[in-house]
């Protein structure tokens, strides 16, 4: 089917939701045109084989024997033993509602459950009530509607499928996060995912047999791409495919797209992988996921967070935790959980996994060292899972125009690429597309995915393939510490500001309840505030003290000889409201004698994990610091992946003196249209 005519199908189901307008909101268009759309695909599918079923109906079989009979008929793990087709259905308008609800009840259970899980009893109800289901029923049956096999191949419904799910997610203000992969974006993960290379006694040997796994699988594009894929590779090979889905309509797409494929629909789960995983112990050969990315995940934090540390290394997430405001890490964290080990010796029985992810471009850099994120990056490069990053155009997903990348990570690394990471700057392979797709405007051609992944295949640099070492994206964020210098002056001017600080006239306030006791603390804290002044106002107010223990001991001893006593806490605080910054001035030290640090000029240096951080010290810091001083305490590691800026090219700029003069040119014109416009004006 080509484009047009699969746009064509999507338009005429999606006008269907025009007879739904009045008697429903526009965000609840999908919860009637969705269900309906695979109960369409379902009866297309089974109305070929609907004679058989009802004869074998009509034995006097047992149940159990009948199902078996039942599934070898249609060809598939459903059926329905109602007389009624959907167009059948319309012959009785008069109890639709009771026939249409006994035909879905009719269903194959894997099948019901599908339709149940739209809540689809409800929807034939409220269809009923507003005078709608027949005409709803009607034009799903008409011959404009045709969801035939012969006529909509399984890939060709997935399409489907998911533009009338984007588009209806549009319409009930679903964020960008809220995405569906595009069929040539999963083709690119595929083909780099099973790559028959590094897979060669895994995908290409006679009747193998391995996993995949999907924890967001949405409407089960990602599973049915691989799926056709891996037959391409090994006719003989059989690919056992799971997955699990949170939004109950995209999971009863997933489930009702893997049962006409004839695989175990069992294997598709409904839940938040994060806090309900359903394949909790299982382990897979692959996994493939475009997980729900800037996505906020506070509302189920309580049981991540819980498990991180109550769990630890034991559980999904002892690395670490993302900030809240995205949860792309927590997807890769889960699937690394369910790696299959890896022993190079016995890879029967330890095989390894393959990985393929798509982000945004948060997990590349977000999080400073120490954080969350950089952790997660450490944890992954340190046990060099990370096999290569690849940039994707903008603009390539129908809800979101944001750069993306696709993550391959893998603990069965070629030889070649053990200790290595390669980016890929894929961004210039695009074409633009003829009619945009909500915020999809490029697409990668058969020929942009070939070439991209024969960059990855190569494993070689060039201008859009770069090859570092792990460590490479590593480094020690160091603390420079520069000591604190402070002179000190009595003029007029700092014994007023003194008396307008809070730590003055907290001198004069008293925390007792009672009097007289509350009245004494107060007079005599006012009396210490007088000794303090009076001793600021004898000292020379010309002189600039360079020196803080000079000034403090000058302080203390007028206080002293006015008769009252200050505490040293209450002193130091006084100092520091006096004091100035000045560079000329000795620096100030602690009770022990060491140097304080100024916390104004503190700063962060990150220097690469290969080099000596003394040695950059000595080179980068001392000669603009002379006095500066590492803080060892407060090193940390941080890993980062600034993607960017390995394929930044620089551009010549133009020659000054003729950019000058094109300016003062394009001045002058703009200036003549001006005074045109004016002198019309006028006349």
């Amino acid at each position: 089917m080509s484009a047009e005519k699969l746009t064509s199908h999507v338009s005429l189901i999606w006008s269907i939701a025009e007879l739904l307008r009045g008697d429903y909101k526009e965000h609840e268009y999908g919860d009637v045109v969705l269900p309906f759309t695979v109960l369409t695909r379902l009866d297309s599918v089974l109305v070929d084989t609907k004679q058989a079923v009802l004869d074998i109906k009509a034995t006097s079989l047992p149940s159990q024997v009948k199902e078996l009979q039942y599934a070898k008929a249609t060809g598939y793990p459903f059926w329905n033993t109602s007389n009624f087709t959907l167009k059948t259905l319309l012959n009785d308008p008069d109890n639709l509602e009771q026939n249409l609800s006994y035909y879905v009840q009719s269903f194959a259970p894997a099948a019901r459950e599908v339709m149940e899980s739209y809540n689809f009893y409800n929807v034939i109800e409220r269809l009923d009530k507003a005078g709608l289901l027949y005409q709803v029923l009607a034009e799903f049956t008409s011959a404009n509607v045709n969801l035939h096999p012969d006529v909509v191949s399984n890939s060709q419904m997935g399409y489907i499928f998911e533009e009338l799910i984007r588009r209806f997610s549009e319409l009930s203000n679903e964020t960008a996060g809220e995405h569906f992969t595009p069929r040539e974006v999963i083709t690119l993960m595929v083909n780099i995912l099973f790559n028959p290379d590094a897979d060669i006694d895994r995908i290409c040997a006679p009747g193998a047999m391995v996993s995949l796994y999907d924890p967001g699988v949405g409407t089960g594009g990602m599973l049915s791409t691989a799926a056709q894929h891996v037959a391409g590779l090994n006719s003989t090979a059989r690919l056992e495919v799971f997955g699990q889905e949170l939004n109950p309509q995209t999971y009863a797409v997933a489930k009702s797209d893997i049962m006409i494929k004839g695989e175990r629909q069992e294997r598709i789960y409904q839940g938040n992988s994060l806090t309900n995983d359903q394949t909790a112990g299982k382990r897979f050969d692959y996994m493939l996921c475009n997980p729900p990315f800037g996505v906020n995940w506070k509302k189920y934090a309580d049981p991540i967070l819980d498990e991180a540390k109550r769990k630890g290394w034991q559980g999904r997430f002892g690395a670490g935790t993302p900030r809240v405001s995205d949860g792309s890490f927590l997807f890769l964290q889960h699937m690394i959980s369910k790696m299959r080990p890896y022993d190079p010796k016995d890879p029967v029985n330890a095989p390894g996994t393959r990985i393929a992810i798509v982000f945004n471009g948060s997990p590349l850099f977000t999080g400073g060292a120490g954080g969350g994120e950089s952790e997660i990056r450490r944890w992954i490069l340190e046990n060099d899972w990370l096999e290569a990053i690849i940039a994707l155009p903008d603009q390539m997903f129908y809800n979101t125009g944001i750069l993306t990348y696709v993550w391959v990570l893998s603990n069965r690394k070629e030889r070649k690429r053990q200790n290595r990471v390669q980016l890929i700057d894929a961004t210039s392979y695009f074409q633009r597309m003829r009619k945009p797709l909500g915020e999809k405007r490029k697409e990668l051609t058969p020929e942009h995915i070939s070439a991209i992944t024969k960059l990855y295949g190569a494993f070689a640099e060039t201008e859009h393939s770069k090859i570092f070492d792990t460590a490479d994206f590593g480094y020690h964020e160091i603390t420079v510490e520069s000591p604190l210098r402070l002179s000190f002056q009595a003029t007029a001017e700092a014994l007023d500001r003194l008396q307008q600080t809070r730590v003055f006239a907290d001198l004069a306030v008293s925390k007792k309840k009672t009097e007289p006791a509350r009245s004494e603390q107060i007079q005599a804290g006012e009396q210490l505030q007088r000794a303090i002044l009076e001793t600021l106002a004898g000292l020379n107010p010309e002189r600039v003290y360079l020196n803080r223990d000079e000034f403090t001991d000058l302080l203390s001893e007028g206080v002293k000889a006015r008769g009252e006593k200050i505490s040293v806490a209450a002193l130091r605080k006084i100092v520091a409201e006096l004091g100035t910054k000045n560079p000329e001035a000795d620096m100030c030290r602690d009770a022990k004698g060491n140097i304080e640090a100024d916390p104004d000029l503190r700063d962060t240096e990150q220097i690469p994990l290969r080099e000596d951080i003394d040695a950059y010290f000595q080179r980068e810091v001392i000669p603009y610091a002379p006095d500066a001083w590492i803080d060892r305490a407060k090193t940390k590691v941080g890993y980062e992946i600034p993607f960017t800026r390995y394929f930044y090219k620089y551009e010549e700029l133009g020659d000054p003196v003729k950019t000058l003069a094109e300016i003062q040119a394009l001045s002058a014109s703009i200036q003549a249209d001006i005074a045109k416009l004016f002198s019309e004006q006028v006349r």
